[in-house]
């Protein structure tokens, strides 16, 4: 790991990758290998839990080649050198920004869009000009293998390279000086990074998750509401970081959506044959999910197949916030949903937990739009939409508190992975005297005067 990361800082020292045109050609390079290689990556991840071609492509591949796209046509936007006013005691003087790389990057991906969460922050890294250390996830092993080898076999170990292992591995990675570290995954383990990082005052970006709410208002469109919702759930077999959580509705329409609902998910006919249904990653949390299901409050759904690792689509009704369901993260195909005739107390019970990842609002109202908006503090989110704000790079995407540390996508991803160095550049030909001894009242008054007319 050690001579890696060496190896790594050596070559950025050398300059090389700061280039907009050496950048653009390593994105280029690495579009046209994943382009080159889907089926050996749509292999891998059915192989891993079940995830159909189309569902790869259109929640992970696109994406990446989307952020791709993105960086190489505003590449040299981003990274040409900023002009800003200079104030009147430093006259006569130039005064700009310029973007640098930040140098030898580790990256750790998540295992539950293994590709986009592990090179979408490499896209960003590239595009900035640095060097990466990519540690994909080790749950899904064959997507993590399928990288490595596509990545490894065609870009120089001293430039992009990546490093399987599980906790062994990710450990020794973290004993190691980096100058940026970019993680997505859970909060515990994000704890672990944040202080392996302070020993050497690395900056961090942690992208992790939490209970992440939609809320339904009694003038929402229902229908729409459930169809929307029902898909962002159920998505990835509800896998996915900024998937509604649960729900909190007006209890005037409660059980009209958990009809529609119902119906949504019977129209989707969920299942692995039909290329729309994961397996859950593992027995593990298999098991976990199994052991936040109450009979009694299961309206729809709870069939499990340990065999398979499949879990059903599965609606929770008359939920409280001291039930199993909701002590943590789902990350599952489980939606509790709790019923509320107040929506300042709801939000106020929202508040309770930690800042979440995402919020939804599913509302025809205004002002309650507005209040939820306000008043509960989250990453991002949608109205009348759920997850669907992902896919837009002019959106900076991460979460606040206990749910992430900065952001990236688009623009601000190439900013997660840069420093903004501020210079004053200041010609010879004239100094005034004011600055320097010996002082006087006079010049004192003079100083006033400057600093009064910024």
């Amino acid at each position: 790991m050690k001579a890696l990361i060496t190896q790594q800082r050596d070559y950025f020292n050398s300059h090389t990758t700061k280039e907009l045109r050496f950048r653009i050609e390593q994105l280029n390079k690495l579009e046209f290998l994943l382009k080159s290689n889907e089926d050996k990556l749509n292999e891998a991840i059915y192989a891993d839990f079940k995830k159909s071609a189309f569902e790869n492509y259109v929640t992970e591949l696109a994406l990446l080649y989307h952020d791709i796209k993105d960086a190489k046509r505003n590449l040299h936007l981003w990274a040409r050198k900023k002009k800003v006013p200079t104030n009147l005691p430093n006259f006569p003087a130039s005064s700009y920004i310029l973007p640098e790389p930040l140098g030898v990057c580790l990256i750790i991906g998540a295992w539950n869009y293994p590709y986009q969460l592990s090179l979408a922050p490499a896209v960003a890294a590239i595009a900035a000009g640095n060097t990466v250390v990519l540690k994909p996830s080790e749950l899904p092993s064959r997507t993590a293998q399928v990288m490595a080898d596509i990545i490894n076999a065609n870009f120089s170990s001293s430039y992009f390279h990546v490093v399987q292992g599980g906790v062994e591995e990710t450990t020794e990675l973290l004993r190691q000086k980096f100058d940026k570290i970019f993680f997505t995954g859970s909060t515990k383990v994000g704890k672990i990074v944040y202080k392996a990082a302070a020993e050497n005052l690395t900056p961090v970006t942690l992208e992790l998750g939490g209970k992440s709410p939609a809320f339904v208002t009694k003038d929402a469109n229902l229908k729409i509401t459930a169809k929307r919702m029902i898909w962002a759930k159920f998505l990835n077999a509800g896998q996915t970081c900024i998937a509604p959580d649960y729900v909190m509705i007006d209890k005037a329409v409660e059980q009209k959506f958990l009809e529609l609902a119902k119906q949504e998910i019977l129209n989707a006919k969920y299942a692995f044959e039909h290329d729309n249904y994961l397996q859950i990653i593992n027995d593990d949390n298999l098991e976990r999910l199994e052991k936040m299901l109450v009979k009694e409050k299961i309206y729809f759904g709870g069939e499990v197949d340990k065999k398979t690792r499949y879990f059903q689509p599965t609606l929770m009704k008359d939920v409280t916030f001291n039930d199993a369901v909701m002590q943590e993260e789902i990350f599952g195909p489980i939606l509790p949903v709790i019923s509320y005739t107040n929506i300042d107390a709801a939000i106020h019970e929202v508040n309770q937990l930690s800042k979440p990842l995402s919020c939804y609002v599913f509302t025809g109202d205004k002002n309650i739009k507005k209040k939820i908006l306000t008043q509960i503090s989250f990453g991002g989110g949608a109205i009348n939409e759920a997850v669907m704000h992902i896919t837009n790079p002019k959106l900076p995407f991460g979460g606040v508190g206990k749910s992430g540390i900065g952001a990236y996508h688009g623009k601000s991803g190439f900013d997660c992975f840069t420093h903004y160095k501020s210079i004053l550049d200041k010609p010879t030909w004239l100094e005034l005297p004011i600055k320097y001894a010996p002082y006087s009242e006079s010049k004192l008054q003079w100083m006033k005067r400057f600093f009064r007319l910024q």
